[in-house]
């Protein structure tokens, strides 16, 4: 039987790494076991039953399992109402319906932490000049600089929140491409009052994706008008096979379901297909595995903080999403590391990832990726766009011990090179 093993200095190093980190592992335990009690409960108070797990066909009418998750989310997320549906292809799928239900010819979005994720660029018309974008529908976008410190710039914001055509306002909780520190849900409350307080009728939507179960609470508990996520991310636990979620107030929540299928029929078509119990046992393993992905970020960020890399967060912050940054300066130390995170999948671990021109992307992308579900996030992945400074953007771990494992072998062929 193969073995996979390591070299001496690479096990002396995760020895050093492991034992570093273990006030932060026991954080992260407790914040899982709280959230995964708010999860229970919720199942039990919605009175879920093997009838829920019951798929339909065709139109999708009187699905007991997808009307139940849809109540289920709200009450996780204290929001008066919710939309779950595998018929979202992904997250920025999900973050358009809400724009797109919400504004209209003659609005202004603006965007409050600097540019959004590049795939939502084409919705809003930033890139790529598609028919039908933001833009062509009579959409103006906006957005507010990062500040100097890299940080939110809430004077800006209240500056350009004020003027009354601006009806929507996108808070990105993760840090994208982008150098910031990702959001915490403080800082978000924060950025929603002020919005409120210059502009109560804009609509401020949360692109919360990467960014669920890891704190206490969420963005829609603390004002944010519309939470937006992808279920192939951390609320799907790695098995909701697509989708996407929306939670918030309920008559946007109304307004973007008419952008998902049409005005008229909104929630009420979408059949499930033999998929709700994937999403019902995802979402109820949502917490402990979103716990097993901090671990194996923050096992990596002091592993490579310990051979000289940059991290960010560092091994000993706070985290607000599951993404990790490492600085590794080169384009070869991206595809060496990528090479290494690929080497310990479960699927695919014998592909080389190589830089290509991803759809959506302005440069090209390596992407490291041996997952269950293609393009699970809440999975072991690596990904960078191939432009200076060289940042690698890690993510997932559906076990921590798996997860360190490719985040060992990354270690080995970058000690290689």
């Amino acid at each position: 039987m193969s073995q996979l093993s390591f070299s001496t200095r690479v096990q002396e190093l995760a020895r050093l790494a492991q034992d570093g980190v273990q006030n932060r592992f026991a954080a992260i335990d407790e914040i899982a076991e709280e959230n995964s009690r708010k999860v229970l409960a919720a199942f039990q108070a919605h009175r879920v039953a093997e009838a829920c797990f019951a798929g339909t066909t065709g139109y999708g009418y009187d699905d007991l399992g997808r009307d139940t998750l849809d109540r289920i989310y709200a009450d996780i997320f204290e929001t008066e109402d919710a939309l779950v549906r595998i018929q979202f292809v992904n997250g920025t799928h999900a973050i358009s319906s809400c724009l797109y239900g919400v504004l209209e010819p003659g609005d202004v979005l603006l965007s409050a932490v600097g540019a959004p994720y590049d795939t939502i660029h084409g919705v809003i018309g930033i890139s790529g000049d598609y028919p039908l974008s933001l833009k062509r529908y009579g959409v103006e976008y906006r957005e507010v600089p990062i500040s100097r410190e890299n940080t939110p710039d809430r004077v800006r914001l209240a500056e350009m929140a004020a003027d009354p055509k601006v009806k929507a306002v996108l808070i990105q909780r993760s840090k994208g491409y982008s150098t910031r520190a990702s959001l915490s849900v403080a800082e978000i409350g924060a950025l929603i009052e002020t919005v409120k307080a210059v502009n109560s009728a804009a609509v401020c939507i949360v692109d919360n994706c990467y960014g669920e179960f890891v704190e206490r609470t969420e963005p829609s508990q603390v004002g944010a008008d519309l939470v937006v996520g992808s279920l192939i991310k951390n609320p799907g636990g790695g098995l909701a096979p697509t989708g996407g979620y929306i939670c918030g107030r309920k008559e946007l929540v109304e307004r973007a379901s008419f952008r998902l299928t049409v005005p008229g029929i909104g929630r009420e078509c979408g059949s499930t297909l033999g998929n709700n119990r994937a999403l019902y046992q995802g979402l109820f393993l949502a917490p402990h595995t979103v716990a097993q992905a901090l671990k194996t970020a923050v096992f990596s960020a002091k592993i490579m903080e310990l051979l000289g890399y940059e991290t960010e967060p560092r091994s000993d912050q706070i985290r607000h999403d599951i993404i990790q940054m490492i600085s590794l300066n080169t384009p070869d130390g991206v595809e060496r590391f990528c090479r290494g995170i690929q080497a310990g999948s479960p699927v695919d671990s014998f592909v080389t990832p190589v830089p290509w021109d991803m759809p959506g992307y302005d440069v090209p992308v390596i992407m490291a990726a041996g997952a269950f579900i293609q393009g699970a996030s809440i999975e072991l992945s690596a990904d960078a766009p191939m432009r200076p400074p060289y940042t690698v953007y890690l993510q997932g771990g559906l076990t921590y011990e798996s997860g360190k494992t490719g985040i060992l072998l990354a270690v080995e062929e970058l000690l290689r090179g």
